[in-house]
């Protein structure tokens, strides 16, 4: 029984110190005026063991009246007054109101209230002060400058005197005034988190590295501060320094009080680490909190995809995330979903499926010419060239400045629709011809020195033809073709296109009874094709 008390104890005092810390990070991301992250954790804490009550309901008042809901904040400052009429600060919250509400007489009676309570607290005369500066900056000056020098009477060196002086010169865009202010702040008292951020904040776009140093450092006075291991990790993600804020929000996620919107985030960025195996069992991790997590089924995919011992479980992934996914931010899908979510589909031959998803990527995301280059592909897998000729047109409209392989292989897909549509559509496959000539002529000017083009025109002269002239038309753009190739760095690499003009020109020579032409082309064939004994046989015909 008497260990089971000390257990109940030791847990008590747990929760307690983790409330405390709670309330801490509330308070901090306040004064940081990060107002709805400090709303979320005043929300979470309210009914912990051991909160502080009439804290809580001070500043979620003070956040409702900074969002104009004032009969919200007076209901928190009543809360707040009702759990301890001692604490100071409510009075300070209605009176607020009064002054909002041009009662300036019911303001004065509620601070005396206030001041009352904390005469010898120099935090509340800054809060008071602030209280007549948001109600208005210059009819109160008087009693903004009155509380403020109470409060320096009572302690120069409190942090909250040197955060507000610092707000008033930044609403001035005077940055420099409130990186001093803010500053002095923090070298005063090393505890002011929030004096830490705002100074560093001002250094974010200018010099992020000593935004980063400043934190760091901060974080070292105070390790266990969300808001400090929070604004380091963002300030070395704005940074575009990956690694080191992947670290940095690994170690923040860890913390009680972090947000959940910030776990995608170090997903992400395990994901575009090359961390994949941490990446997928971190998303296993926030699955089994809640399996719902659409987010954490997206990178645990992604990751996955990565990773060859997942190969067996990727399409279900992929089929569960396409079923899933819908229009609002938290289902939808980004550009490495669709990519590899059809990918798996393609691969399984489940086509249309993999169309549906491409082309839903491109109604999303039109700008992204990889889809249809993606869906390209996906009609060549299933054979139905001309959608593919077509797809690959919206590729390349989408870009600025097509290179010599995107017009090259517009050509080829081109090519290839004219022939599959030559018997059943005439018109279609015309126009498909002269599409393939078309881009091979723009690719032979990006690169006149590649052979390919002169290939295909020849290719398509063929297609063209009458069958009995099949055998000549295309002799001289092979013929080009092959100079062009034979005047390359390396003919070999590209062995299957030099068989094809070698043996085309070869047997055209022959039925232009040109024996010597031909045996040179069949012997530059047997120069790719070196096993192939009836080609030495037919060669040695020849002499």
């Amino acid at each position: 029984m008497k260990i089971r008390s000390i257990f109940s104890l030791m847990l008590a005092g747990a929760a307690l110190g983790m409330s405390a810390q709670t309330q801490s990070d509330a308070v901090q991301y306040y004064k940081a005026d990060q107002f709805e992250n400090a709303k979320e954790l005043l929300q979470r804490n309210m009914n912990a063991p051991g909160a502080n009550q009439a804290e809580n309901n001070y500043y979620l008042g003070l956040i409702s009246l900074r969002d104009g809901k004032s009969s919200e904040a007076l209901a928190f400052f009543n809360k707040g007054v009702e759990a301890d009429p001692e604490f100071a600060y409510n009075y300070v919250g209605l009176a607020s109101l009064e002054l909002k509400n041009g009662d300036k007489k019911g303001a004065e009676t509620l601070l005396k209230e206030a001041d009352k309570r904390g005469k010898k607290d120099a935090s509340l005369q800054v809060a008071i002060a602030r209280a007549y500066y948001d109600a208005d900056p210059i009819a109160y000056a008087k009693e903004i400058e009155k509380y403020l020098d109470k409060a320096r009477k009572i302690d120069m060196e409190e942090a909250d005197i040197y955060l507000f002086e610092g707000d008033r010169k930044y609403d001035k865009k005077d940055w420099g005034g409130a990186a001093a202010q803010y500053e002095m702040g923090a070298n005063y008292e090393q505890e002011a988190v929030e004096a830490y951020v705002k100074y560093a904040n001002l250094f974010t776009q200018v010099n992020p590295q000593y935004a980063i140093n400043m934190l760091n450092r901060l974080l070292q006075l105070n390790p266990n501060s969300a808001l400090a291991q929070r604004e380091l990790a963002n300030a070395y993600y704005n940074n575009e320094n990956y690694n080191e804020a992947a670290k940095a929000y690994g170690e923040y996620v860890r913390n009680s009080n972090h947000f959940k919107q910030d776990e995608d985030r170090y997903a992400f960025l395990l994901f575009y680490g090359g961390d994949y195996q941490k990446g997928y069992d971190y998303a296993t991790q926030l699955l089994q909190t809640n399996p719902s997590n659409f987010t954490a089924q997206r990178f645990q995919f992604m990751n996955a995809a990565q990773l060859p011992a997942m190969k067996d479980r990727l399409l279900g992934m992929a089929e569960a995330l396409w079923k899933g996914h819908g229009p609002t931010p938290a289902t939808s899908l980004s550009v490495v979903d669709y990519n590899l979510i059809s990918e798996e589909l393609s691969a399984a031959k489940r086509f249309e499926e993999a169309e549906a998803v491409l082309k839903e990527g491109i109604e999303k995301v039109p700008t992204n010419a990889d889809f249809n280059k993606r869906l390209a592909v996906v009609y060549v897998d299933e054979n139905n060239l001309p959608a593919a000729a077509d797809a690959f047109a919206g590729y390349l409209s989408k870009l600025e400045k097509p290179n010599f392989n995107d017009f090259n292989q517009q050509a080829t897909y081109s090519f290839y629709a004219g022939v599959q549509t030559k018997a059943d559509n005439p018109a279609a496959s015309e126009k498909f011809f002269e599409d393939a000539l078309k881009y091979a002529g723009l690719a032979q000017q990006e690169l006149p020195s590649n052979y390919r083009p002169k290939k295909l025109a020849g290719d398509v002269a063929m297609q063209r033809a009458s069958k009995e002239a099949a055998s000549s038309v295309a002799a001289p753009f092979y013929e080009e073709a092959w100079g062009l190739l034979m005047a390359s760095d390396d003919p070999t690499r590209y062995k299957n296109d030099a068989i094809t003009i070698y043996n085309y020109l070869g047997n055209y020579y022959l039925d232009q009874k040109n024996t010597a032409k031909a045996k040179e082309y069949f012997n530059n064939y047997r120069t790719f094709d070196p096993n192939n004994a009836d080609y030495a046989k037919f060669v040695e015909s020849l002499k």
